[in-house]
Formats: C-alpha cells, sequence, structure tokens
C-alpha cells in the first residue's frame, strides 16, 4: 500500500485528536471556526434577519470582548457576563435575581441566552422589541450597569484597543470613526447571534443518535401531555405571554401592553437547558425543578386553575412529575456550554 501523503496524514492524525476530545469530554471541544447563525432540521425559519448584519470574525471577536468588558457599567465592575454565566446556559446561576452596581438587585431573574435569533422580542414583560437594541435594557438599567450609550461609546473612543477593532469588524467610519451606536449594538448582536443550542441529548435522540432511558421516554410523553402547549418543541417555549400561576406585584406584560388582562404574564422561557439555570420562574422563587413542578401540581390558586392551560399542568401526577424532570434533563447542551468560542478566555 503507498505511504500517504504528508498533509493526509497530517489530517488524519487531527481526525484522531478531534475524537479523542470528544471522548474526554465536551469542554475539549474548541472548533477554530466563527460560529454562524444555522437553522437546525426541523426548526423554524429565525426571526433575526441575519443579512443585516451577517457575523464575521472580527465582529464575532469584538461582540465577545464587549460582552465580557465590566468598563461597559458605570463604575466598571459589571459586565454583561456578570449576569449570564456560560456554565449555566448565560443565566445566572444561583441568584434568584440580577445583581448589579453596588450590590444592587434587580426585580426580576436573569434567563439563559441561546437561540436568541428565533426570539421575537426579548425580556420578560417583552419590554424590548428587537435583538439589536436588547443590550440597552441592562445598560442603562440603573440597578444594573446604570450608563448611558453616550458615555460608553466615549469610554470605546478613548481606549487604546476598541477604535482599531472597531475598524477591522466595520471599516474606518464616517465623522465619529469607526466606534458608532449601531456598530456597537451590531457587534454584540454579532456574538449573541450565534449562540446555537441544538445539541442536548433530546436532539440525538430526535435524529435517532441517542436513546432514553424508560423514565425519560415516560417523562418525554408526560411532558408532551402536560406542558407542550406552552412550552412547544424543538425551541420548547411558544414566546407567547402567559399566567405562572404565581402571586406577586410584578405587573409583567402589563406594564408594556397597558391592558390589564395582562397582568401577572410573562414571556414563556425555553426549558432548553433548564437544568443548569436554577433559580426558576420570572422572579426566580424557586430552586429547583421539584419545587416547580409542585407549584403546579398544588400550588396554582384556585382562581386560575380555570385557564384551560394551567389547568392541564395542574393535572400532573407525582409519579408523571419525577419522569418530566428526567426529561428535562435530557434538554441540556454540553457542548454548548463547554464552547470555549463564547468564552471569556476566548475574549482576551
Amino acid at each position: 500500500m503507498p505511504r500517504r501523503p504528508p498533509r493526509r496524514r497530517l489530517f488524519a492524525a487531527f481526525a484522531l485528536l478531534l475524537v479523542a476530545g470528544g471522548a474526554a469530554g465536551a469542554a475539549c471541544w474548541w472548533p477554530s471556526r466563527t460560529p454562524q447563525l444555522h437553522r437546525p432540521a426541523g426548526w423554524p425559519a429565525p426571526v433575526y434577519d441575519i443579512q443585516r448584519n451577517p457575523p464575521t470574525a472580527a465582529g464575532f471577536a469584538l461582540g465577545r470582548k464587549l460582552f465580557y468588558d465590566p468598563r461597559l457599567s458605570q463604575d466598571g465592575s459589571i459586565a454583561c457576563a456578570s449576569c449570564h454565566q456560560q456554565f449555566a446556559a448565560f443565566a445566572h446561576f444561583d441568584h434568584r435575581v440580577s445583581h448589579g452596581l453596588h450590590g444592587a438587585n434587580g426585580t426580576r431573574n436573569a434567563p439563559g441566552l441561546f437561540n436568541l435569533a428565533w426570539q421575537p422580542d426579548f425580556m420578560w414583560d417583552g419590554a424590548v422589541a428587537h435583538l439589536e437594541l436588547q443590550p440597552l435594557a441592562p445598560l442603562t438599567n440603573p440597578v444594573e450597569m446604570g450608563e448611558t450609550l453616550p458615555a460608553v461609546l466615549a469610554r470605546l473612543r478613548a481606549d487604546p484597543d476598541y477604535p482599531r477593532l472597531f475598524a477591522r469588524a466595520f471599516g474606518p467610519g464616517g465623522d465619529e470613526g469607526p466606534i458608532d451606536s449601531q456598530r456597537f449594538l451590531r457587534a454584540l448582536t454579532q456574538f449573541l447571534v450565534t449562540m446555537i443550542s441544538d445539541d442536548s441529548r433530546y436532539d440525538r435522540y430526535r435524529a435517532g443518535r441517542a436513546t432514553f432511558s424508560d423514565a425519560e421516554t415516560r417523562g418525554l410523553a408526560a411532558f408532551r401531555t402536560h406542558c407542550s402547549a406552552c412550552h412547544v418543541e424543538p425551541l420548547f417555549t411558544d414566546y407567547r405571554y402567559r399566567r405562572n400561576g404565581l402571586r406577586g406585584d410584578d405587573a409583567g406584560r402589563a406594564a408594556i401592553s397597558g391592558n390589564a388582562a395582562d397582568r401577572g404574564r410573562f414571556r414563556v422561557p425555553s426549558l432548553r437547558n433548564v437544568a443548569l439555570t436554577a433559580p426558576y420562574m420570572h422572579d426566580g422563587r424557586f430552586d429547583t425543578l421539584e419545587q416547580v413542578l409542585a407549584h403546579y401540581r398544588s400550588g396554582v390558586p384556585d382562581a386560575l386553575r380555570d385557564e384551560p392551560l394551567l389547568r392541564e399542568a395542574t393535572s400532573v401526577g407525582a409519579a408523571e412529575a419525577e419522569d418530566i424532570i428526567a426529561f428535562l434533563q435530557t434538554l441540556t447542551d454540553e457542548r454548548f456550554v463547554h464552547d470555549r468560542r463564547f468564552s471569556e478566555a476566548a475574549s482576551r
């Protein structure tokens, strides 16, 4: 048999390294290419128009650097990543509500960040209608990052590195130079829009590349009976605003719509990576999935149990609840939470 040319031998060795890395664990997974927005098989079309802002290597790297930079906040202490940690699927692990300047607490739980290109609007109440505008909400919130957009742009323009990075990503710019508000927001979006979580064991099961235990199989069936009207596969949300059976003073969607009927309604969160994103609900009041299922089984007020979707959720049996939790564990995407392209280390 003829010897392989050196290039082919090198490629074969590289392939073996990839296989070995995969066997050693998802933490070793670090492809070299810049992530791109792609549409997984069986998913609906994304809402975000990627043609207006296609991710480039320079733009993605710039957005990642901005995401991890605490200098975007008023006192240089809070970055986007402070409340969105990769190991928690970019949620805020073990914090019921977001924490901001000087230890101040927000009023709502920081959700995980993934599959944002499919999300039509943002925040628990839908206060932001476009992905490119979403970073302005925490940036200007007085108890989160507490800054103004002009002040942030001035700080970036005075930095020794950022003008060069913006020019590399977007060109030299106009009268304001390479850094302006649109480029700032589009750079962050190039990072955010490529955060796609589509490689959980559930996804591999659907594709015929993984199996479920008996409990997980029963859990999927129970989930589809009791939960899927709101948490619609494959994104595990319908992105609508619904009541979750919790008592509280938060007006929810009504604060944005002005419609009293929307009081107490919140955006249905995706359940992908839900095992990693505790605590749960818009105010983070539940620490475990067991507590969430117990709430639906026995904690919903009688006055709300007549709502058709809540009535279905409250009919979960004890054994079904255990099986549903077993199924929810299959929604964890280890490759996504260990993808070093999204990590703080890669931003340096």
